[in-house]
């Protein structure tokens, strides 16, 4: 068995020769750190190999060992240096063509827009980057998508308000002439003109409020003051706040709350949604028609159902019936303002983290509001 203190001075000796190279080492990789993955692990390997043979050769400068033994035990070591430096390179050269596979597919991702993995198969942590790219690239594009349909929304809009906009202040200005010049000098008609006027002004005062409320809700500026409210309270308010309208079109409305349903939710502003879906559905439900809305509870959630006799609306116009402006076909767009009541329920229930969707049912329309119960 060999001495301690024999013991102890080999390491030393070892050990002074290891990091003499290693440290020589870690200054060529510093040197060399913008170089390819290839020249690193070069480097790697060629330290180790280096730090094993200056051991050794250290050693057997102490131990006093002959030249023969100590030419084999370097020849050896060399050998299979060589052979780690070779499979570095072969390792350095794998991760080189990985990575110019990736950065391919990344430069073509630039001009179509679509990132695809490269198909030659990668290391595990190249795949997993892979991976991720593909990801990002797919929610960047959902995102240009989404700002492409936004920018459509905006372009619909101002042309469908300043349409809104120009009819009204056509008449209004039309009707103030008339009154100015006393070409309408009668009474009667006097009182008609002012009662015309009163009634567009309110008119453009509601779009100008569903404009701001609209701004605010894109701006992500809504602010809701949440309170626990019973989802039937909400009906009740909505049906009696809307019931003026469908007794002078000659629409049956009727509401109805299955119990007591509580929602964390501004008041206010749902009831704002509510009234926004129950009016489309009056507007557009023909005489002697009915309107019907039904709350309730189903898989955790409360739900607010309105149902109306519209007659249906085309499918391909479903999934744009919330955007901002849009109308669809004309059958739906009397009195229909500037098509934003929609686009504000929307904008509405989504700001309480909820759903808002239309289906075809029945006669005609169901829209349902979904949101989260109140614990």
């Amino acid at each position: 068995m060999i001495p301690f203190t024999a013991f102890a001075e080999v390491v030393a000796y070892a050990a002074g020769a290891a990091l003499l190279v290693g440290a020589a080492g870690v200054a060529a990789l510093y040197a060399l750190r913008g170089r390819s993955i290839t020249v690193l692990l070069a480097v790697v390997s060629a330290a180790t190999v280096l730090a094993t043979v200056a051991g050794i050769a250290a050693i057997t400068l102490k131990m006093l060992i002959s030249d023969h033994d100590r030419s084999v035990a370097l020849t050896v070591t060399a050998i299979g240096g060589l052979v780690g430096l070779g499979v570095s390179l072969l390792l350095g050269h794998r991760l080189i063509g990985g990575t110019r596979s990736l950065l391919t597919s990344v430069r073509a991702a630039g001009e179509t827009g679509r990132f695809g993995p490269p198909e030659r198969r990668l290391p595990a942590e190249l795949t997993e980057l892979g991976a991720e790219l593909s990801a990002a690239y797919e929610r960047l594009d959902a995102a240009r998508a989404r700002e492409r349909a936004l920018e459509t929304s905006r372009r619909e809009l101002v042309a469908w308000v300043s349409h809104d906009l120009r009819t009204p202040l056509a008449g209004l200005r039309a009707m103030a002439e008339a009154l100015e010049d006393e070409v309408v000098a009668d009474e009667v008609t006097v009182r008609q003109y002012h009662a015309q006027i009163r009634a567009e002004t309110d008119r453009l005062t509601a779009m100008v409020d569903d404009l701001f409320e609209l701004s605010r809700i894109h701006a992500g500026a809504l602010r809701l003051s949440r309170q626990r409210v019973g989802l039937s309270d909400l009906v009740s308010e909505t049906v009696a706040g809307t019931e003026p309208l469908a007794r002078a079109k000659g629409v049956r409305l009727r509401g109805e709350a299955d119990g007591v349903l509580p929602v964390e939710v501004d008041a206010a502003e749902l009831g704002r949604a509510l009234r926004n879906l129950v009016v489309n559905a009056i507007r557009h439900t023909p005489e002697d028609g009915g309107v019907e809305i039904v709350a309730g509870a189903e898989e955790g959630m409360a739900y607010v159902a309105v149902s109306d006799a519209c007659g249906g609306i085309p499918d391909e116009d479903l999934p744009r019936l919330f955007d901002v402006a849009f109308r669809g076909e004309a059958a739906r767009t009397p009195g229909g303002g500037a098509g934003l009541g929609l686009a504000i329920a929307r904008g509405i229930v989504e700001a309480h983290a909820g759903e808002i969707g239309v289906s075809n049912a029945g006669a005609g329309c169901r829209f349902v509001v979904r949101l989260p119960l109140g614990v």
